[in-house]
């Protein structure tokens, strides 16, 4: 989910991640990460399907929209335009800001897992963490567009 934001795309991501990974298993060298290798075929294809996506526009799932009946317009009109508002803050962070800060803060991860399964250091896990932080909180307050 750190990657995609809601579960059915995650699903779709795992899937074709899966199948990449099955087809182009000869490419997996013995003795490196599986874990960290199966989240770089991840990543990538995420990658893949937000440039596909971006040309295309966005689409709105009719199913999520189901469950708003009953609800206060206001309220419901207010959340989406947080919600908006924040994920516009996480996609305008550089890809390696928001992929630890995703794993870390959504996926629940601890700095070393996030650390072992991109193959970096800790102290760059913490730092990019650090600064996707601090980049969200200037974003949300209106000191950067």
């Amino acid at each position: 989910m750190a990657l995609t934001g809601n579960n059915d795309s995650c699903d779709d991501l795992l899937q074709e991640t899966v199948e990449r990974a099955l087809t182009r298993i000869e490419q997996w060298q013995e003795g490196t990460s599986l874990e960290s290798w199966m989240f770089r075929i991840a990543q990538n294809l995420h990658i893949d399907a937000v440039r596909k996506g971006a040309r295309r526009g966005q689409k709105v799932d009719i199913d999520e929209l189901a469950g708003l009946s009953g609800e206060d317009g206001r309220t419901i009109v207010e959340t989406r335009s947080e919600l908006a508002h924040a994920q516009k803050a996480m996609a305008a962070l550089p890809d390696e800001q928001r992929i630890v800060l995703a794993l870390v803060v959504i996926d629940g991860r601890s700095y070393k897992e996030v650390a072992d399964i991109l193959d970096l250091p800790m102290g760059t896990v913490m730092s990019r963490v650090s600064r996707a932080r601090q980049a969200i909180d200037l974003y949300l307050n209106g000191k950067a567009a």
